[in-house]
């Protein structure tokens, strides 16, 4: 099965044009060198991915016929991260939830002034 299409058949990406833009572009390792998205790929492949500041390294189990269901996914990879870069993630997620409570929707002017006060000091 092709790069693109297995990290798009378990969910490591929603669309399979997002999973091939993201294989051109040289955010999906194998064995940790780029690939191109006609790549082949078989059990015991390790597939890097390169995200936000961080990286996910996944060990192919086995191939899928198609796109799987979510709980299925620990059936054909498992997730082999080291523990820095799931910490790097943890961090990360951490630094964008910081500056504005989710929900609240956009600034209001008020907000706007006290951002722009607080930036210029």
């Amino acid at each position: 099965m092709r790069v693109d299409k297995f990290i798009w058949c378990v969910r490591f990406f929603k669309t399979r044009s997002l999973a091939g833009e993201q294989v051109r572009g040289g955010k999906v390792l194998l064995a940790g060198l780029p690939v191109k998205s006609s790549r082949d790929i078989k059990s015991g492949d390790c597939i890097t991915i390169k995200r936000h500041g961080f990286d996910q390294l996944y060990e192919v189990l086995s191939i899928p016929k198609s796109r799987i269901g979510a709980k299925l996914v620990e059936d054909y990879v498992v997730n082999r991260t080291p523990q820095e870069e799931l910490d790097k993630e943890e961090f990360l997620k951490l630094a964008r939830n910081i500056t504005r409570q989710k929900g609240l929707g956009r600034p209001t002017k008020k907000d706007r002034r006290d951002i722009e006060g607080f930036s210029d000091s």
